[in-house]
């Protein structure tokens, strides 16, 4: 009787395999071919579930994404407020801090090697970047943009000073102070929108 596969499950689990040869070596550095040696596949099978590196690579980061988004919120629905919240995304990265840096490492070494007008218009990239959004604004509370934009650079930010070694900025504080100056800024937009 022939084997049954899930071939949806096989390709995540392929894809699970390959984020740390990608940090390892860097996005340009690694080929198809150590890919498939990596996973102990042939380079047919690799083919078959993704036609090119970028297309692996693009689907591995929106399963990252999507992980990520899930593990990171959590708990927020037993959280009642803006401020808790904060403190939670800040221990959340803080206890996954190497991954993080890791992850930071690897977009910033695929976005060298892209064309970055026509990288930041594809549909990969608008939908990964709503998602974010979707959950900056239920972690807000409300729907707002700039403030979306802001957190987003906010959180980027830490981790990069973490990536390039500096280990003076605390990422429970940091976010945690995220977390005030959000509620300051909303509460004086309330304020300001009701005189």
């Amino acid at each position: 009787m022939p084997k049954i596969v899930d071939h949806d499950l096989y390709r995540k689990e392929l894809l699970d395999k390959c984020f740390d040869l990608f940090a390892e070596k860097g996005y340009a550095s690694v080929t198809m071919r150590q890919i498939a040696q990596r996973l102990g596949v042939s380079t047919g099978t690799l083919y078959h579930y993704f036609p090119n590196k970028q297309v692996l690579f693009e689907h591995l980061v929106e399963d990252m994404v999507q992980r990520d988004i899930l593990i990171a919120t959590a708990d927020w629905e037993k959280l009642k407020t803006r401020q808790e919240r904060a403190e939670a995304l800040g221990k959340y990265f803080n206890s996954n801090l190497s991954y993080h840096i890791k992850n930071s490492y690897l977009m910033i070494d695929f976005s060298q090697h892209q064309d970055s007008k026509v990288y930041q218009n594809r549909e990969f990239w608008q939908r990964l970047c709503e998602r974010y959004k979707s959950v900056i604004y239920d972690f807000l509370g409300v729907e707002d943009p700039i403030l979306a934009d802001f957190v987003m650079c906010f959180v980027d930010g830490v981790i990069l000073e973490r990536l390039l070694g500096i280990d003076t900025v605390d990422v429970v504080k940091q976010c945690t102070l995220l977390g005030k100056m959000v509620t300051a800024y909303l509460e004086n937009i309330n304020l300001t929108n009701n005189n």
